[in-house]
């Protein structure tokens, strides 16, 4: 097997473990291409290409991470993780787990950790990876990543997010909500949601936003009862789909332009979080993006001759 061919066998881990670290599309795909440079230049040939990869590809995340951190405290607004659409990670026996542990309650957690413990909880909580393993990669002994990962286990178990388990009854009640918001059904919505249900938007001051964060059955119903249908006067289209391993959909403009995704949790029979995001530097990878301000403008046009 060729070093390219060996590789490609492995992108879809290297970026399953740059994405959960990164919380970025691009910069996980940027930080497998550099693993792929540095593989490619290498003199020797590893004894694990996989030790190695994951190896490589974790320790260019964690450089990124140090640098962006700064950036996301400068950040406007709420900070959400680029919106993934398919997570490549390929394990059918544990995919309702790293669907789990993709969601952006899950990676808004991972926020809170610093690199070091980011990384090794990702390596070893999230995809297995031995404490021998795990030392080599982040550069500090099997006891001191033993510490890491139970401070890790710790902060992520405090604040574990939940889900419905049954991925049916789930999506079963997804697919009301989105009935209910087509329809500007209050009453539909309403039913969905729970009685505490956060509606939260990223637009990192580069979009405009429903509102800031709204929260409570009755005041998000009334917000998204109201606005969707002057989006549907607008042509703008919802396409169901399935956002950071958990229900969602994209919001497309009437030429086909990104607008925006939505993402639910949903547990115990009830919607509790839905989180939008706008801001267009986080859905180029999605395709063309719409000009959301312009957008807006008709949105509120439409409201206003609706009334």
């Amino acid at each position: 097997m060729t070093r390219t061919e060996e590789f490609e066998e492995l992108r879809h881990l290297l970026f399953s473990i740059a994405y959960r670290l990164l919380g970025s599309v691009s910069e996980a795909e940027d930080a497998v291409q550099e693993t792929w440079l540095r593989y490619e230049t290498s003199s020797t040939q590893p004894k694990s290409t996989k030790a190695f990869l994951s190896a490589t590809v974790t320790r260019i995340s964690i450089d990124v991470l140090r640098s962006a951190r700064f950036q996301r405290e400068e950040y406007v607004g709420p900070w959400f993780p680029e919106p993934l659409l398919t997570d490549p990670a390929q394990d059918p026996a544990r995919s309702a787990e790293l669907a789990d542990s993709v969601s952006m309650a899950a990676l808004l957690l991972l926020e809170r950790l610093s690199p070091l413990e980011r990384a090794v909880f990702v390596l070893r909580e999230v995809f297995g990876f031995g404490f021998p393993e795990v030392a080599a990669t982040v550069g500090r002994s099997q006891a001191a990543c033993r510490q890491l990962a139970v401070r890790a286990r710790r902060h992520m178990e405090a604040g574990r997010p939940r889900f419905e388990a049954d991925r049916r009854k789930r999506d079963e009640l997804a697919a009301q909500f989105f009935d209910a918001l087509r329809e500007g059904n209050f009453d539909g919505l309403h039913k969905v949601l729970a009685a505490d249900v956060s509606l939260v938007g990223d637009g990192g001051g580069k979009a405009p936003q429903l509102a800031k964060t709204v929260v409570g059955a009755n005041n998000v119903s009334q917000l998204l009862a109201s606005v969707f249908p002057a989006l549907t006067r607008v042509d703008v289209t919802l396409e169901r789909h399935e956002v950071n391993g958990q229900p969602g959909a994209i919001f497309r403009t009437r030429d086909g332009k990104v607008l925006s995704t939505w993402t639910l949790d949903v547990l115990d029979g009830q919607i509790q979080t839905i989180r939008s995001v706008t801001n267009p530097d986080k859905l180029r990878h999605l395709g063309q993006v719409a000009d959301v301000w312009a957008v807006d403008r008709e949105v509120r046009q439409a409201r206003r001759s609706g009334d």
